[in-house]
């Protein structure tokens, strides 16, 4: 999860400057840096989970042993 926050900090820094800079107003960038990383952030942390779900099925399918999915 940590992981997952730090880069949301950072995607909301991106997204705020790219905003600024394509439309010269602090508010559509403020506003860009909340909604759009924010979506984003749980798309990746979905996509994550999804990801440890099909190692770890794949490991089994091949006998190994995968730590706990949290």
């Amino acid at each position: 999860m940590t992981k997952t926050l730090s880069f949301a900090v950072l995607h909301m820094g991106v997204a705020f400057v790219v905003g600024y800079l394509f439309t010269g107003s602090v508010l559509a960038g403020g506003a860009l840096a909340l909604v759009e990383p924010l979506c984003n952030t749980v798309v990746f942390h979905l996509h994550e989970k999804v990801w440890r779900r099909i190692e770890a099925r794949r490991a089994r399918q091949r006998g190994l042993r995968m730590p706990a999915m949290v």
